[in-house]
C-alpha cells in the first residue's frame, strides 16, 4: 500500500509538470510592434553630369535621363567584392577571422548561449547528496549524566540524497527561458551588428589609405613640374637674363608642395598601422601589401535608391537587438508577476542514518520521505508591485529604444545616400574645374615668357591647380567611402533577408 501510494504522488507529479506547459503563462505575450513610418521622398540629387539648375545645384532625373541601378541586397551582402580588389577582400576576411573585438563579441554571445541553456534548469528536478560522521562527548558533570561522575560520548554515521522539483504551474519559469532565448537572440545580433561595423570599417581605412597615397601621388608629380619650373627659372637669372623675384617665387612653391608631404607620410604610416590592428596583424607586418598604392579609378557604377527601404531597414542588426531587447523585457513582467502566485514543489528525501558502523547500511537504518509542499507570498510590504511596476517601466524604455532605432537607422540610410548622390555631383564640377585649372598654368606661363604677366599669375594658378587636383582625389574617394556608409546604413555585410532573419555572410 506504501509503494502505491508513493507512485500515486511521483505519477501526479510528472503528470503536473507535463500539464504546465500547456497552461497560460502570467504576464503579457510579446508581439513585435508595427511602428506607422511613413514612405517619404529619397534625397536624391539625381544622376550625375545632368539636371543641372541654374543656380548650380541638381534636381532628381526624370525618365529615360537616369541610368543608375537600383541597389539590390546582392549589392549590400559582401559590398567589398564590387570593387574587384583582392587586397580588400584579403583585409576584411582576414579581420573577421582575426580581430580581437570581434572575437570578444563571438565570446559573449558564447556566454549568452550558456546562460540559456542554464535557465532549462528550473524545468529539471534538482538533486543534492550528503554525508557525515558525527561524535559528540559530554562530561560527567553535565545536565545529561545529572553528574553521575561518568562521561558518555555517541557517534553517528548519516548519508542521503534531498530532490525538489517546482511544478512552473503559472508559467515563471517559462517566461525566465522566453527571457534568456531573447537575450541570446540579442547577443547574436549584436556579433551581426559587430560584423557590419567592422568590415565597414576595413572599407573606409583601406579607402582614406588610398586616398592619402594618390594624394602623395598628386603631391610628388606637381613637385616634380614646380621644380622643373624653379630650375629653368634659376638658370635663366644665373645667365643674367632672368627675373630675381620670379625665382624666390618658384622657390617657395616649390618648397610648400614639398611641406605637404611629410604629414601625408605620417598619415600613411598611421592608417596603415590602424588597418593591421583592424585584421588582427602586427602594425608593420602590412606594410609591404599595402605600399603600392594601384592606379584605378575606385567610382564604380552609379547607384540608386528608389525609397527607403523598410523592411531592410528593420532587420538591421542594431535595430534586430533593440527588438530582442524588448522581447526579453516583456517576458521579464511574467517573471515578476508568477511572485505574486504560489509555487508548488515535490520534495523528497531518502538516506541511511546509523549511530553504529555496523549497522550504517542495513534496512533498519533506511528514512527517506515524498510529498508535495506549496509556498505562496502573502505580505512582502509591496515589492512584488513595485518589481512588476518596475520591469513594465523598462518594458516601455525598451519599446520606444526600438522605436528610436528605427528613426536613426532610416535617418542614417538618408544621410549616406543624400552624401553619396551629392558628392558625384561635387566631383563633376571638380572635374571641369582642374581641366580650367590646368589650362590657367599653360597660359599663364606662355604669358609670362611673353612679358604680359608677370610670375606671380603663374604661382597662382600652380597653387591653385594642386589644390583642385588634390580636391578631386578626396571626392573621387568620398563618393566610394559615402557608397560604404550606405551599405552599412542598409545591414551590408548580412545576406539577403530570409524569412525575417539574416545571416553573417562575410566568411561565406
Amino acid at each position: 500500500m506504501r509503494n502505491s501510494k508513493v507512485g500515486l504522488v511521483v505519477m501526479s507529479a510528472l503528470a503536473a509538470a507535463a500539464g504546465c506547459s500547456f497552461l497560460p503563462s502570467v504576464g503579457p505575450d510579446y508581439e513585435r510592434p508595427e511602428f506607422d513610418l511613413p514612405e517619404t521622398v529619397v534625397p536624391d540629387a539625381g544622376m550625375p553630369t545632368t539636371n543641372r539648375t541654374e543656380t548650380g545645384e541638381f534636381k532628381a532625373a526624370e525618365g529615360g535621363d537616369d541610368v543608375r541601378r537600383a541597389v539590390t541586397t546582392n549589392d549590400i551582402a559582401r559590398w567589398w567584392t564590387r570593387f574587384d580588389d583582392k587586397v580588400l577582400t584579403g583585409l576584411v576576411d582576414a579581420a573577421v577571422s582575426n580581430n580581437l573585438s570581434f572575437a570578444i563579441a563571438k565570446e559573449r554571445l558564447e556566454a549568452s548561449r550558456w546562460e540559456l541553456v542554464g535557465s532549462y534548469s528550473a524545468f529539471i528536478p534538482t538533486l543534492s547528496g550528503s554525508g557525515a560522521f558525527r561524535r559528540s562527548q559530554r562530561g560527567p558533570e553535565t545536565s545529561a549524566k545529572h553528574g553521575s561522575g561518568s562521561p558518555v560520548h555517541r557517534d553517528s554515521y548519516s548519508a542521503g540524497f534531498d530532490a525538489s522539483w517546482e511544478i512552473d504551474i503559472f508559467g515563471g519559469s517559462r517566461r525566465a527561458t522566453e527571457a534568456a532565448w531573447a537575450q541570446a537572440d540579442a547577443a547574436w545580433w549584436n556579433v551581426a551588428d559587430a560584423l557590419v561595423s567592422l568590415t565597414s570599417e576595413v572599407g573606409l581605412q583601406y579607402l582614406e589609405l588610398r586616398i592619402t597615397q594618390q594624394r602623395l601621388a598628386v603631391a610628388r608629380t606637381n613637385l616634380v613640374l614646380q621644380t622643373e619650373t624653379y630650375n629653368i627659372l634659376k638658370s635663366r637669372l644665373d645667365s643674367g637674363i632672368g627675373d630675381e623675384l620670379a625665382v624666390s617665387q618658384s622657390k617657395y612653391v616649390v618648397n610648400q608642395t614639398h611641406a605637404t608631404i611629410p604629414k601625408l607620410l605620417a598619415q600613411e604610416e598611421k592608417l596603415m598601422n590602424a588597418i593591421a590592428i583592424l585584421v588582427g596583424e602586427v602594425p608593420g607586418t602590412l606594410h609591404e601589401t599595402l605600399a603600392g598604392c594601384p592606379d584605378r579609378d575606385w567610382l564604380s557604377e552609379p547607384v540608386k535608391l528608389d525609397r527607403i527601404p523598410l523592411d531592410l531597414v528593420r532587420t538591421r542588426p542594431d535595430v534586430r537587438v533593440a527588438e530582442r531587447r524588448l522581447a526579453a523585457q516583456v517576458a521579464k513582467i511574467g517573471v515578476a508577476k508568477a511572485q505574486w502566485y504560489p509555487k508548488l514543489y515535490i520534495t523528497g528525501s531518502m538516506g541511511l542514518e546509523s549511530i553504529k558502523m555496523d549497522n550504517f547500511i542495513g534496512r533498519g537504518a533506511l528514512y527517506g520521505s515524498l510529498g508535495p509542499s506549496i509556498s505562496w507570498p502573502i505580505f512582502r510590504g509591496g515589492k512584488i508591485h513595485a518589481n512588476i511596476q518596475a520591469e513594465e517601466a523598462r518594458t516601455r524604455e525598451a519599446c520606444l529604444s526600438y522605436e528610436l532605432a528605427i528613426e536613426r537607422a532610416c535617418g542614417e540610410v538618408r544621410d549616406a545616400y543624400a552624401a553619396y548622390t551629392q558628392e558625384y555631383h561635387r566631383y563633376q564640377a571638380l572635374e571641369n574645374a582642374v581641366k580650367a585649372a590646368q589650362d590657367a598654368v599653360t597660359i599663364s606661363k606662355d604669358l609670362y615668357k611673353n612679358g604680359l604677366k608677370d610670375f606671380t599669375a603663374v604661382i597662382d594658378a600652380q597653387r591653385s591647380l594642386l589644390t583642385l587636383q588634390e580636391t578631386l582625389v578626396i571626392s573621387r574617394g568620398s563618393i566610394t567611402e559615402d557608397a560604404i556608409a550606405l551599405y552599412k546604413a542598409l545591414g551590408g555585410g548580412l545576406s539577403d533577408v530570409d524569412g525575417g532573419a539574416m545571416e553573417p555572410v562575410a566568411t561565406k
